[in-house]
């Protein structure tokens, strides 16, 4: 992701199972860093050094980035850590969809 510029859009294949079974392994999400970040987003973030993705979940003044697969744990953020952008829409080989 280094190579994307400021606030353009970018795309990015999932791999995994976590987000299962919304975003099945293969599919394509394209995501803004200028998105609007809200409780209950899929969001790209940096975790530990790491590129994530999650769905926001915010309690008080916890941000939590929560796998869809309940086989994966449920992550807190720390201050080190950050969104990097929000998830407007998936493609895959079934279907096409949008997140507002």
């Amino acid at each position: 992701m280094s190579s994307c510029e400021g606030s353009d859009p970018f795309a990015l294949q999932v791999l995994g199972d976590s987000m299962a079974p919304e975003f099945p392994e293969g599919s394509i999400v394209v995501a803004e860093p200028d998105g609007v970040i809200e409780s209950g987003r899929y969001v790209i973030a940096m975790h530990n050094n790491e590129y994530i993705f999650r769905q926001l979940v915010m309690e008080g003044e916890r941000q939590l980035l929560k796998p869809l697969n309940e086989a994966y744990p449920v992550l807190e953020m720390g201050p080190e850590d950050s969104i990097r952008a929000v998830v407007v829409q998936k493609a895959n080989r079934r279907d096409r969809k949008r997140y507002y």
